[in-house]
């Protein structure tokens, strides 16, 4: 079987997505496993999802999404924070601040599909499904979370 190659056709605005209610303003240092030296870079994962229930798929998807991961971030806050230093030392700590997460919807000329069973990330343009980070090794004052939706369609 030959491989198609897939890439997002048009990409929205990044945008922040902040926790839907307020949430606690604290520090939490990050532990000696977390802070260790290899891990500083912000790591890309794609993950594909089948609808539960095709006949119910919102018109807008990414609006869903969007309303989803700001009821999301009440919970899991420090992930709308950003990391610091800590004056003493080089170790860092998750300052609590409910910036927010960067989202951003594009589209594909793809469907789920098109990227096999179960779908791998191995067909060629995955980086086309990717949200651009910049720099993955500059990670102090940065959205710790950064999520594309893809928006597929039929070519």
């Amino acid at each position: 079987m030959k491989q198609k190659s897939f890439m997002s056709r048009r990409w929205g605005n990044p945008e922040l997505i902040t926790p839907a209610r307020a949430t606690p303003q604290e520090s939490k240092p990050l532990s000696d496993l977390d802070d260790h030296w290899d891990l500083r870079y912000l790591q890309p994962g794609l993950d594909f999802f089948h609808a539960v229930d095709g006949d119910h798929w919102p018109a807008r998807p990414g609006d869903s999404i969007k309303t989803a991961l700001a009821e999301a971030l009440v919970y899991y806050y420090p992930i709308a924070g950003r990391l610091r230093e800590m004056p003493k030392g080089h170790r860092l700590a998750v300052e609590c601040t409910a910036e927010g997460v960067v989202f951003v919807e594009a589209e594909a000329e793809a469907t789920l599909e098109d990227f096999g069973e179960p779908p791998m990330p191995t067909f060629h343009g995955a980086e086309g499904f990717l949200c651009d980070v910049g720099d993955a090794r500059v990670i102090v004052g940065r959205p710790l979370f950064y999520m594309q939706y893809p928006n597929t369609l039929s070519p």
